[in-house]
């Protein structure tokens, strides 16, 4: 499947009435909630693409920013930036201003499940393409979607953890967001992993927002429900961490704890045994991608609609290299 723009397109909402908006679109800061550079590209001639994304804690979140900004600038396009700081609905009305800001297209990383369609339905009907990178919305697709290839790289850690522990152990599991494109993902990679192996799951808990605090709580909570649980598998990695804190904080040094995302902190955390292994998402290569990705559907280039990314299993014996060089 194919989706197609032109630039021309990417320009139609309602700048009929642009005249009367200069003034105050000039005013307005560049950014939607978060910091970056200036403002449309409607009324200057420059090519402004808009990067919208969940939340500026996680590490995976930020490279993909960072990335994203560094090529944007090599590429000599303004890029704005809004955070929504976890809430589903400010992003919803983030999006909105970069499309009223006449943005050529965006990047977008919805904060959740909940409205996530509506920003790329309302892009969509301004003519504007979205690039939708690590969660796809289901039902409203953005042109082309930017992940890694979760399914196989949970299926990777999973025959890992199999092999690690003999096929045999109790597992508990702390969850991403409910309904997001990469907690479905990993489910289902690492579930069909586990198939055939004695590893039984007794438990599993939803968080938030994915962070470490969250891993912490849910943990703590779990190791005192099932103190069996003898291996933790964290949907990303600072989930990984707070389960391997509580873990220690427990006496319990036996838990085999693995992770996904491959953040920093998630591979130096592998490389002092803390965790037992991580997937390393190639998050300088997507923010890179995004940006050509967003370049070319301005230009009316067809893309795939899907451009799923290798993950890459990071254990004891290979992980320092991702510290050195991270993909």
């Amino acid at each position: 499947m194919f989706r197609k723009y032109g630039r021309g397109i990417g320009r139609i909402v309602a700048f009929g009435a642009a005249a009367a908006l200069v003034t105050t679109l000039g005013a307005c800061s560049a950014q939607a909630g978060g910091d970056g550079g200036g403002g449309g590209g409607a009324d200057d001639g420059e090519i402004t693409i808009g990067l919208a994304v969940p939340n500026q804690q996680s590490p995976f979140f930020v490279a993909i920013r960072q990335s994203a900004e560094a090529e944007a600038k090599a590429q000599g396009v303004k890029m704005v930036f809004a955070d929504a700081k976890g809430d589903s609905d400010a992003q919803v009305n983030q999006v909105q201003d970069f499309i009223t800001q006449g943005v050529d297209a965006i990047i977008y990383i919805p904060a959740g499940a909940t409205a996530a369609t509506v920003p790329v339905r309302a892009a969509g009907e301004a003519g504007i393409p979205v690039v939708t990178v690590d969660r796809n919305p289901d039902g409203a697709p953005g042109a082309t979607f930017i992940a890694s290839d979760s399914v196989g790289g949970a299926e990777a850690l999973g025959e890992w953890v199999v092999e690690q522990t003999g096929g045999e152990g109790n597992l508990g599991i702390i969850q991403g967001q409910i309904g997001t494109t990469p907690e479905e993902a990993r489910d289902e990679g690492f579930t069909k992993a586990l198939e055939g192996s004695n590893i039984v799951e007794v438990a599993r808990q939803a968080s938030e927002a994915w962070l470490q605090d969250e891993g912490y709580d849910i943990a703590t909570d779990m190791l005192q429900a099932h103190p069996e649980i003898n291996v933790i598998f964290g949907r990303a990695d600072g989930l990984a961490l707070g389960a391997a804190q509580a873990a220690r904080n427990a006496g319990l040094d036996d838990i085999l704890v693995v992770g996904f995302d491959g953040d920093p902190s998630g591979i130096q955390a592998v490389v002092d045994g803390q965790l037992g292994a991580t997937i390393v998402q190639q998050t300088t290569l997507m923010g890179k991608l995004a940006v050509e990705s967003a370049l070319k559907l301005i230009e009316g280039e067809e893309l795939p609609a899907e451009q799923l990314q290798e993950g890459i299993l990071a254990t004891k014996e290979n992980a320092a290299e991702f510290l050195e060089v991270h993909p």
